[in-house]
């Protein structure tokens, strides 16, 4: 089982190692890791297409050689997948992600963008995030994934072309989770705010801030999950329409 993983937070990111850690031991596994060579959190699915891409090498603390590039989580899926790496990921994991990525969260993500190239590409592929921006125990999401990865070997996680998982911890011990929930995507409450000022030249400038975002705490969801300490699996596809609104709109008349 070839495994690719990479993230949004950067090659230097403590999520990332911990993930390959855990991952590497699973029996039968080969891991790779293709990440950027810095953070590209809330930057969204882009992908570079106006300039080369470069990649270096990289050694981590543990000593394993991986690679970096200057491109963006969607950049390092598609370089594995377009030939830099010898074989072609049968698995693709995104994270660990410093940060949830509930509900709306994950038309921002970087993590959950990298999960969707290599969805698009007809790769199985999940991505995983820490509920908590500090303190973070990665050891829970570890080893969870490499559960997930040793369900997919055996067959008993079976990922297809059609969804993609994205998967949220909370910041607990391992023995204090609660449980595993699958669960759809919950609805965020954000509470931006514009903040207005002048630089030493004088000249305006706006930085949007404000609170950290929560959510609604509704039946099923990702939120709830996460608060009822357990951890949350949701499928996801790309397949943005609106099937409730389509059969409406199906009855319209237009004239030319």
């Amino acid at each position: 089982m070839y495994i690719l993983l990479t993230n949004d937070d950067g090659v230097e990111s403590p999520g990332i190692l911990a993930l390959y850690e855990a991952v590497a031991a699973v029996p039968g596994t080969e891991v790779a890791v293709i990440a950027p060579d810095r953070n590209w959190s809330i930057s969204g699915h882009n992908k570079t297409m106006d300039r080369p891409l470069r990649l270096k090498e990289v050694k981590w603390p543990n000593g394993v050689t991986v690679l970096t590039t200057d491109g963006t989580p969607a950049d390092c899926v598609s370089l594995a997948w377009l030939g830099v790496l010898p074989h072609t990921p049968d698995l693709v994991i995104s994270g660990i992600n410093t940060g949830p990525n509930l509900g709306d969260d994950v038309t921002y993500s970087g993590t959950v963008a990298a999960a969707m190239e290599a969805h698009i590409a007809g790769c199985p592929t999940i991505a995983i995030s820490l509920d908590t921006f500090e303190n973070w125990i990665f050891e829970t999401p570890a080893r969870f994934a490499a559960q997930l990865v040793e369900r997919f070997i055996h067959g008993s996680l079976p990922l297809s072309a059609e969804t993609f998982l994205n998967v949220n911890v909370p910041n607990l011990p391992f023995e204090e989770i609660a449980g595993v929930e699958i669960t759809r995507q919950g609805k965020r409450i954000y509470q931006d705010i514009l903040v207005k000022g002048l630089d030493p030249r004088g000249r305006p400038y706006y930085w949007i801030g404000g609170e950290r975002p929560s959510g609604y705490m509704l039946e099923g969801t990702d939120f709830e999950a996460v608060m009822q300490r357990k951890i949350s699996i949701t499928p996801m596809m790309l397949d943005l329409t609106n099937y409730n609104q389509l059969k409406e709109m199906q009855s319209w008349q237009f004239q030319f």
